[in-house]
């Protein structure tokens, strides 16, 4: 148990400095290598490529045994456990990821400064921090329906279905807030910028999200037990 926490815990660093160097590398290639502008046809590609990496994370974080470069879904496992699994999750998994995220993200700016500066709040704290919490509330509710839910081509059907509801409800806020709904993420961008403690990335990027991910956990949960109670009733 204790060998397969560290290799999670390693796994969450690596993931997350290979996450944000990947999705440079993807922009790079499309509007520079390609020679893309910002057409139809070069979204259309950034998006291809974009599913393609997720496929590839997906498989790591298999091939890891649940390595992972969002706090989100870390914190659904951390509610759904015990205080151990808890503590664990939140005092070293999520801290790893926000580590392995700054590094990736200080690397990248170093080695290519003309990659910008992340995301930015473009609306104001209540709008940003309302349209984060509903975009992390509707993906955590679809991942955990993915991870309870029998699909045939298992593996490849759940990584479609949740790749691209990542990616349209990223479209959908991406001219509010960025549509990030991962805030290790954010915080690597925001920390390179120097306003990581700004009360609109806490509020926005932290509290917002943390607040849908226990609201979504907790009405799963609840829905579940009531067809469970449902299905015993209807059996009797």
């Amino acid at each position: 148990m204790e060998r397969r926490s560290k290799l999670v815990f390693v796994s969450d660093f690596a993931l997350s400095f290979m996450w944000v160097c990947s999705g440079v590398l993807v922009r790079l290639f499309v509007f520079k290598i390609l020679g893309s502008s910002n057409t139809h046809v070069a979204e259309f590609m950034r998006l291809s490529f974009s599913i393609a990496n997720m496929f590839l994370f997906a498989f790591l974080a298999k091939v890891s045994r649940g390595g992972a470069y969002n706090p989100l879904p870390v914190l659904v496992d951390a509610i759904s456990g015990d205080f151990c699994n808890f503590f664990f999750c939140v005092g070293f998994r999520i801290p790893a990821q926000v580590v392995g995220f700054i590094v990736g993200v200080k690397l990248v700016i170093g080695a290519i400064p003309e990659v910008g500066s992340g995301p930015r709040l473009n609306v104001d704290i209540l709008q940003g921090a309302l349209t984060e919490g509903l975009l992390t509330f509707v993906i955590v509710s679809i991942s955990l329906g993915l991870n309870t839910t029998k699909i045939h081509g298992n593996f490849f059907m759940k990584t479609w279905i949740s790749s691209l509801s990542k990616i349209t409800l990223h479209i959908l806020g991406s001219n509010l807030t960025g549509g990030c709904m991962n805030p290790a993420s954010v915080m690597a961008w925001t920390y390179a910028r120097g306003d990581h403690i700004t009360k609109e990335h806490i509020l926005v990027y932290w509290i917002a999200p943390i607040k849908a991910t226990i609201l979504a956990t907790c009405t799963f949960k609840l829905l579940v037990r009531r067809q469970k109670t449902g299905s015993k009733s209807k059996s009797d």
